[in-house]
């Protein structure tokens, strides 16, 4: 059987089927909700401000860019 570990409580839940954990990847309701305060809190942050350089998706421009041609 598969295991999930939550990240929030560090949980271990056994699951049958992907349907048995709806909150995925945490255990419950709760431990969802929880990690969202911790965001908006502002208790999780980037280590590091992003440099433009850095490519972290697709290419998003105001041009709608992305499309060489």
């Amino acid at each position: 059987m598969p295991t999930l570990v939550c990240p929030t409580c560090m949980r271990r839940v056994e699951y049958a089927d992907r349907s048995d954990v709806p909150h995925r990847p945490f255990c419950s309701q709760r431990c969802q909700w929880l990690d969202l305060a911790r965001w908006l809190n502002e208790e999780y942050r980037f280590s590091s401000p992003l440099d433009e350089s850095e490519e972290i998706g697709p290419d998003v421009r105001s041009d709608g860019g992305g499309n060489a041609g």
